[in-house]
């Protein structure tokens, strides 16, 4: 839990410009390759980076994962993108909608460039308006779009608390055992 709270305050801090205070631990390779991903692909379509952040953690997919609709559609991946933008990310990426299928459900990065990709259409469908854009990336109805707004504006809310929350410091060492207590007064004793 501590390391996820870690990574959400890392992710955020960049994002909200949030100070992380007391980082237990470094953050990974893998967690500074996600990050990279992620700063690249909101950059490249001129978002903000927490808005990914946010949406991966309302979509909750994971790589190499997809998910079946009652449509007969899937969603692809950590951003769930779903299969009816294949034909037209493949066309993006100039290649095959096999290629970006895969690519979509293996690689993290190209799964986020995707999901970037498709909420930069979608704000550019809402004129730029940012939660209307949210609410198209994932449906064109009304309904769908309120409910997923709610469900952004919790997860929002919550990577924001975690962001803000200081880290619990390390736990106080245990107290020293009556073996130790004994060696130490034994050191003590042979000093003096």
């Amino acid at each position: 839990m501590i390391r996820r709270a870690v990574r959400a305050a890392l992710a955020l801090s960049c994002c909200f410009a949030l100070p992380v205070a007391h980082a237990a631990e470094a953050p990974t390779t893998a967690e500074l390759q996600v990050r990279d991903c992620l700063t690249e692909a909101a950059a490249m379509h001129r978002l903000p980076p927490a808005m990914l952040v946010i949406l991966l953690n309302v979509e909750r997919g994971t790589l190499g994962r997809v998910s079946r609709n009652t449509n007969g559609t899937v969603d692809i991946g950590p951003m769930q993108v779903n299969t009816i933008w294949v034909p037209r990310i493949a066309a993006h990426w100039n290649t095959v909608p096999a290629s970006a299928y895969a690519a979509l459900r293996d690689n993290l990065c190209a799964n986020l460039e995707g999901g970037a990709w498709i909420l930069r259409q979608a704000m550019d469908e809402a004129h730029g308006d940012v939660w209307g854009g949210v609410g198209i990336y994932h449906s064109h109805d009304p309904r769908h779009i309120a409910r997923y707004l709610r469900q952004v504006l919790k997860a929002s809310l919550l990577l924001q608390a975690q962001a803000q929350r200081p880290l619990a410091p390390a736990a106080p060492a245990p107290p020293p055992s009556q073996a130790a207590r004994s060696a130490a007064s034994t050191r003590l004793a042979l000093r003096n």
